[in-house]
C-alpha cells in the first residue's frame, strides 16, 4: 500500500503521519507497516539536537497508525477515524536513530464493536525496539 492509499484511510498528514508504506495487510487482523526515520524529522530539532533519538511516543503513535490502517480496511469501519482508547505494556528496548527503518508490526486481537485491541511490536534491523498492547475506539 502506497502513501497515497494510506492517507485515503487515516487523516493523518504531515508532520503526523508516521508510516510511509504497507508492506503487507489481513485487514482486521494484522498489518506491517514500515518508516524510514530521516534526520529532517522536525521532533529531532528538539529530541535531542546532539544526539536524535525518535521519542517512545511518537513509535507508540506509529504502532497506533498501522493499526488503524488494519482496522478501518474493515467494511464497516472504512471512513471513520480509530483513536486510543488505551495504551498497556508499552516497553522501550532500543533507540531509534536517523538513518533506521522502524518496521511495524500489528496483530488485532479482539475486535468487539467499537472497539479493538491489537499487540504492537516496532522494529529496527531485526531487533525489538519498542512493544505495546493498543486498544482502539472507532468513531
Amino acid at each position: 500500500m502506497t502513501i497515497e492509499e494510506i492517507k485515503a484511510i487515516i487523516p493523518h498528514r504531515y508532520p503526523f503521519l508516521l508510516i510511509d508504506r504497507v508492506e503487507e495487510m489481513e485487514a482486521g487482523k494484522k498489518i506491517v507497516a514500515k518508516k524510514n526515520v530521516t534526520v529532517n524529522e522536525p521532533f529531532f530539532q528538539g529530541h535531542f539536537p546532539e544526539e536524535p533519538v525518535m521519542p517512545g511516543v511518537l513509535i507508540i503513535e506509529a504502532l497506533a497508525q498501522a493499526g488503524a490502517v488494519a482496522l478501518l480496511s474493515l467494511p464497516d469501519y472504512q471512513g471513520k477515524t480509530a483513536y486510543f482508547g488505551a495504551l498497556d505494556k508499552a516497553k522501550f528496548r532500543k533507540k531509534v536513530v536517523p538513518g533506521d527503518t522502524l518496521m511495524l508490526e500489528v496483530e488485532i486481537t479482539k475486535i468487539k464493536g467499537p472497539a479493538g485491541v491489537g499487540k504492537g511490536i516496532a522494529y529496527v534491523d531485526g531487533k525489538k525496539a519498542c512493544e505495546a498492547e493498543l486498544t482502539f475506539m472507532i468513531g
